[in-house]
């Protein structure tokens, strides 16, 4: 038999039967064996091949063309997964290793939870961070079962898996557990406090009348509440993006609440229950919408346990209904006490529908909001006007950069802490450049006299080496760990110390002077230490 094979034939089954390596090449692709005797028109070796290998014989009828043809053999379909480049046969199986296809379907499981575990913006105590945690945990054991059968490609792909497990836990965990996510947490909490004292237990205690007189101090306390919650860090992590604004949204919205309790305790009802019939049903319902205030704020807060937003909702609808169906038409004033009332509604109602756009919108991304482009844009032609400065010095900039303060005050801010943190630092940059120029152009008209004060020439001294120090700040592009932000910070602290030493001996102007360089040096010191805070929106 093996005499009637060509040598070509005649080498491969040595090479078969003669090195156990080559048999098991030739194993994993006995159809390439079968294909390369066939080619030579030996069926007798085909047929001794197959039973070597345990495979049927077909009469040579399994072959591959020369190149005209394809091979016709059923594919079998697999969807493509992050095991895709390893899907192909393996050993004696006909499609994907049982490992890899158990891996692959364990690897999607994780993809569709890790989109759950990306959105999560919570603490370790909630129910739904339990939740993800004992399902990644539950994958972690599943993958851990898989068996490899010691084969070096299952064990590579195992082990990809369990390190994409092992980093999704570490990212949960670390956003539940960051110090910023702390922070906000602890100023939700001071928050929930203020109110709690200030407006939930005395509407339930019924001295809601008298909670009221020192609303204004309430409103300024949650107002910096608020300011504080703007200034956390994020790091640009989404998670912290989110809980921040969701925070953020609640205290503004109770902040809105409480401005319009005040104003609606300074006025007195407008109308008399004598003017017309409507007026005390109207006057009901303005009692009832006082008591969903305070209803509101809880709620926003997380302050009421048997409540809900959707319920406060129907009862809000219903008194929109019950002022609708009055008949004021007949009486002007009436018909505007109750246009108030409705307005009152409609601005809680606003609040309700907002309570959970901080998980169910992406309004965290503050980048896509119009106000932020608005800022970046007048903050990127600052950024050019500055480099002019930083290369020719005094060009006439100046009038450009007023022009563009006046933008950024007509940027809305809707009320929203980030975004006037934004502006508040945009503004704080222009204003930077515009004292420099200010400064080096009073420095180049200065001209003493010879009678001028000892305390008043060291006075501008220190402004010139000021000015200086102010070139080198608006340069500076590093971080608080750099040596040039330590060297810079030193010599504005000298400077400082500089002024402090200088004795006016009594000359009001010499005082003043001195007063406004330490103001001077104050500002720059604050700029370098804005420029290298890392906030973001």
């Amino acid at each position: 038999m093996i005499c009637s094979v060509s040598c070509v034939d005649l080498c491969v089954c040595v090479c078969v039967c003669v090195c156990p390596r080559w048999s098991q090449v030739v194993m994993r692709s006995s159809y390439a064996v079968v294909v390369l005797t066939t080619q030579h028109k030996c069926p007798m070796a085909v047929r001794w091949l197959c039973s070597l290998f345990g495979k049927p014989f077909d009469g040579g009828k399994r072959t591959m063309d020369h190149g005209n043809q394809q091979q016709q053999q059923p594919q079998t379909q697999f969807m493509a997964g992050p095991f895709q480049a390893y899907m192909v046969p393996q050993g004696p199986y006909p499609g994907p290793h049982p490992t890899l296809v158990r891996l692959d379907e364990l690897q999607r499981e994780l993809m569709m939870l890790g989109q759950q575990v990306f959105s999560f913006s919570g603490l370790q105590s909630d129910r739904e961070y339990k939740r993800l945690e004992r399902e990644l945990t539950r994958l972690q054991l599943e993958v851990d079962q898989v068996d490899t059968e010691g084969r070096m490609e299952l064990q590579q792909a195992r082990k990809r898996a369990a390190g994409e497990l092992e980093g999704m836990l570490r990212y949960l965990e670390g956003n539940a557990t960051h110090p910023s996510r702390i922070a906000i947490e602890e100023l939700s909490q001071e928050a929930q406090k203020l109110l709690l004292s200030g407006v939930v237990a005395p509407f339930r205690e019924g001295q809601a009348q008298d909670a009221a007189e020192n609303g204004e101090d309430l409103v300024e306390a949650v107002q910096d509440v608020a300011m504080r919650l703007a200034q956390i860090k994020t790091g640009g992590s989404v998670p912290l993006r989110k809980a921040r604004y969701r925070a953020l949204t609640r205290v503004c919205a109770v902040q809105d609440v409480l401005e319009s309790r005040v104003r609606t305790h300074t006025l007195a009802l407008p109308l008399s229950e004598d003017t017309h019939e409507a007026v005390q049903r109207i006057n009901h319902v303005m009692v009832q919408v006082s008591g969903a205030r305070c209803q509101l704020v809880a709620l926003l807060m997380g302050l009421s346990g048997r409540d809900s937003c959707a319920h406060l909702a129907r009862v809000l609808t219903e008194l929109l209904v019950e002022l609708d169906a009055l008949d004021v038409s007949s009486n002007t004033a009436v018909r505007n006490y109750r246009k108030q009332v409705v307005e009152e509604i409609n601005g809680l109602l606003k609040h309700l529908d907002s309570e959970g756009e901080g998980d169910d919108t992406r309004r965290y991304d503050l980048t896509q909001n119009d106000s932020i482009r608005e800022i970046e844009a007048i903050r990127g032609r600052v950024s050019v006007l500055l480099g002019e400065v930083m290369r020719q010095g005094l060009g006439g900039q100046g009038a450009e950069l007023q022009s563009l303060l006046t933008r950024l005050d007509q940027v809305d801010t809707g009320r929203n802490p980030c975004i006037r943190e934004a502006r508040r630092r945009a503004v704080l940059e222009i204003q930077a450049v515009i004292t420099y120029l200010d400064l080096r152009e009073t420095l180049a008209r200065r001209n003493p006299g010879p009678d001028e004060p000892q305390a008043h020439v060291a006075v501008w001294r220190v402004l010139a080496s000021l000015s200086d120090l102010h070139y080198q700040v608006l340069g500076f592009d590093g971080k608080r760990a750099d040596k040039s932000y330590m060297v810079l910070e030193e010599l504005l602290t000298k400077q400082l110390l500089a002024l402090d030493a200088v004795d006016p001996q009594g000359d009001q102007e010499t005082k003043i002077a001195r007063k406004q360089a330490v103001k001077y040096a104050q500002n720059i010191l604050g700029y370098l230490d804005m420029k290298t805070d890392e906030w973001e929106y």
